[in-house]
């Protein structure tokens, strides 16, 4: 698995270098140094884990993320531009369903790119986030993505 992962990663870095460098031949001298460190980076950053992806869980999600961003872009839009602020922020702690590694980092990158959400901190067990309005049902909202990804990723409730 461990080597799948360096190929898979490789050819994933190769490919962005190759795009960086338009397609030129003559960087790929550095470029290797650079993908040789990515890969390692990587490989200590987010060790490989055994991954079960569903085709229709990535959909979902990917549906799921898109109506999200429009629906909590506008409502963030309609708060800025009302004459008066009508923001109740609130730093909130919830508890973690989901497995620490790449599920827990989708979770947190995806609540970051939703908007009024932003990651504080994630330990073993809890995430804080900071909210523009504690009237959403964050906490709802939270376990839905949860559910979500791990629908995307295999994992077991």
């Amino acid at each position: 698995m461990r080597t799948q992962a360096i190929v898979r990663r490789g050819l994933t870095f190769a490919l962005i270098w190759w795009v960086l460098a338009q397609g030129r031949t003559d960087s790929w001298g550095v470029g290797m140094v650079s993908i040789a460190l990515a890969v390692a980076a990587s490989l200590h950053l987010l060790p490989p884990e055994r991954s079960r992806l569903s085709i229709t869980g990535l959909l979902g999600f990917a549906g799921f993320f898109l109506v999200h961003s429009v629906k909590g872009g506008i409502q963030v839009a309609a708060m800025a531009l009302r004459p008066k602020l009508d923001l109740a922020p609130l730093m909130l702690d919830l508890p973690l369903t989901l497995p620490p590694g790449l599920a827990r980092v989708i979770l947190v990158n995806t609540l970051n790119l939703l908007p009024g959400t932003v990651t504080v901190r994630i330990d073993q067990a809890t995430l804080r986030l900071h909210v523009l309005d504690q009237r959403r049902p964050i906490a709802k909202e939270v376990r839905e993505v949860e559910a979500r990804i791990a629908r995307m990723l295999g994992i077991a409730p």
